[in-house]
This record gives structure tokens, sequence and C-alpha cells, in this order.
């Protein structure tokens, strides 16, 4: 065998007339070229999994907690999500909520979700509301305050004391001035949904904010400027027939406070006895109603002092906006139905009662 050109440098020129010879570094490019198609490969791996490519699949297991903020993307969404180990990656999240119509109904607030949930089962669960950590509280009309504290103790497990000292610094929460610092009648009957952990500062906060926002939608200051009357005073009247009569009665029923008011009478009524007592009896004692407070209208004229309960936005506009008419007097005849008649005269009042005393079996 020929061992022409042996230990022959790989650049030294070939000196016979046969054909150049192959450099040597070409396997040496071809390793390398290996080596960076691994190593590509690997970063296109890698970007895969943090691109949103890569899902858990399933329901997932255990108990993960979330907090999804205000004003969360669903970006942001998929990325606190991705960082609890709820989802395997943002892009798992964001690409399930993406071919959810209903997605966009996620809100903020907490959630209790699962470990290693594919995209699809997260968005499905944060859209039940079971999986939203809420304390609800439901203060409806005539409630008064202490009821509504109390209710709301109840609902988030804070101290009913932690509550009461909010409600006394009312003011610094959002009370309007006109209240004189008294918060009965200001805490809105409405649906409350209160976060774990909420302070009592807060449950006060919101519900006080909430009577702003009926406040403003029925226009009380200017209105109640309107027709001659102070805030106060509507909302005052509007506690009063909250609990008096029917939500049908109540235009009328405002219309004989004012007309009662206009002429100098008591307003005679046992809802304004029953709150300075602290109770709500339906037939009231002469002992009782000889009770010596500022809320007692049958010894002192005008309207009480303040509200007697939160009045609803419907008694609110009713108080605002009252029926034309000359009554001066109402009989709730048949309890248990709630039906109420009017009187212009005091013999037609004392008709309207007997008509009570026959139903009530007096």
């Amino acid at each position: 065998m020929s061992q022409l050109g042996l230990g022959m440098a790989s650049d030294d020129a070939t000196t016979g007339p046969g054909p150049r010879r192959r450099s040597s570094r070409a396997p040496l490019v071809i390793a390398l070229l290996a080596i960076a198609a691994v190593v590509l490969g690997g970063f296109l791996g890698i970007r895969a999994l943090t691109d949103g490519t890569s899902d858990f699949t399933g329901d997932g297991t255990g108990s993960v907690t979330v907090v999804v903020a205000k004003g969360d993307t669903l970006s942001k969404i998929g990325q606190t999500l991705a960082e609890a180990g709820v989802v395997a990656t943002e892009g798992a999240f964001v690409d399930a909520a993406a071919a959810e119509p209903k997605s966009s109904g996620i809100a903020p607030g907490t959630y209790e979700l699962r470990s290693g949930m594919s995209g699809a089962a997260a968005v499905a669960l944060m859209l039940d509301p079971a999986a939203r950590q809420v304390s609800k509280l439901v203060v409806p009309e005539g409630w008064r305050m202490d009821r509504t504290l109390a209710a709301a103790a109840k609902a988030t497990g804070l101290k009913l004391d932690e509550l009461k000292a909010s409600a006394a610094k009312a003011t610094s929460l959002g009370l309007p001035d006109y209240a004189g610092g008294n918060p009965e009648g200001f805490l809105f009957p409405a649906t409350y949904e209160f976060e774990p952990k909420i302070s009592s500062d807060a449950v006060v906060e919101a519900m006080l904010t909430r009577f702003s926002q009926a406040s403003n939608d029925v226009e009380l200051e200017s209105s109640a400027a309107a027709a001659g009357l102070t805030p106060l005073e509507v909302l005052t009247v509007a506690s009063i027939i909250e609990v008096e009569v029917s939500p049908a009665d109540y235009a009328r029923a405002a219309r004989v406070l004012y007309n009662r008011l206009d002429k100098g009478m008591r307003l005679q009524l046992d809802s304004t006895v029953n709150y300075a007592l602290g109770t709500s009896d339906l037939h009231l004692s002469a002992q009782q109603l000889a009770t010596d407070s500022p809320y007692n209208t049958y010894r002192v004229k005008g309207l009480p002092p303040g509200p007697i309960n939160s009045p609803g936005e419907a008694a609110i506009q009713a108080a605002l906006a009252p029926a034309d008419g000359a009554w001066l007097y109402w009989v709730t005849t048949d309890v248990s139905a709630r039906t109420t008649e009017f009187a212009t005269t005091y013999s037609d009042f004392l008709a309207l009662k007997r008509k009570f005393q026959a139903n009530a079996g007096g």
C-alpha cells in the first residue's frame, strides 16, 4: 500500500497528479452542528414549557388558595396560578380562558383551587361561585343597626364589639355630615360579599358606600332641598313608612306624615316608641306609650331625631315624592295581609280602628 503523503500537514499541497485530499476539519464541524442541534432542541423544549403550550391534565388534587386582585388581567391571573402550582403555565390558563366566553366573568376575590389542574379545569372552577371564599351578608329593608351589626358579625366571624366600635366612628368611614354622627339608617339594606379576613371598618364602610350610591341615585340631597326638607328628615320619614306599611302604601303614608307635621299634629307612631324601647311589639301598653324619649311621637311633636331603621330606595323615593291627598290617619286593618286603609277625618279613623279590632278578634 502506498504511503504517499503520510505525515503531511493538512494544508500541504499534493504533489501528484491525483485529486486533492478532503480536509480533516469536516468531522469537527459535523460534531459542532450536532451539539448546536441538541442545544437548540433543549432551548425550544424549555420555551415550550414556558410559553403556554404545556398543560396539566385532570382536575388536580389538594387545596390551594389564590387571590385575584381587582384589575388583574387573564394573563396576570394565569401567572398567579402558575406560581401557586395550580396550572402548569400561564399560557395554559390563558389559552383555556380564551376558549371559554364566560371567562370574562372571573371576578376579583379569594379562590380555593387545586394543585396540578388543567387550564380548562382551573377556568371552570373559577367560574363556579362555590370556589370563591366570600362571606355573604343579606341586610333586608327596615333592619335596625343593632340587628345589622349582629348579622354582620355572624356572617364574617368578626366580633360584634369590633363592629360596634367601627360604627361608632362611622363619620371617618363615609357617614354623611348631616347624619350627626349617628349611623342608624345609613347601613344600607343590600346583599354584601366580604373577603376572608375583612376588617370591621371595611364592613361598615361598604354599607355606607352603598348608601352613598343609593343617595346619589335618588338625588337625595338636592331633592330634599327642593321639598324644603333636610336629607335626614327624608330618611327619617322613609324609615317610618318602611316598617309601618307595605311598599304599595309608602307614598300615601308619607303624605299622612307630612300632612300631620304641617298641621302641628303629633305623629303618634308605635314604630318610633318601639325603637325607643328596643322592641317590636304589635300592641303597646299605656305605660309603654308614656315612655320618656325623643323618639316617642305620642308625646313629642315633630319627627324623631333620626331614622329608626335602614330604609330601602323605594321608601326613600316615596318620602321624596309623596302621593297627593288630604289623609291624616292610617290603620292597618288586616295585619296578616298588611292591608292599610287611610282616612281624612277622626271619625273615619275610629271606624277603621273598629275594623282592625274586629279582624284581630278584639
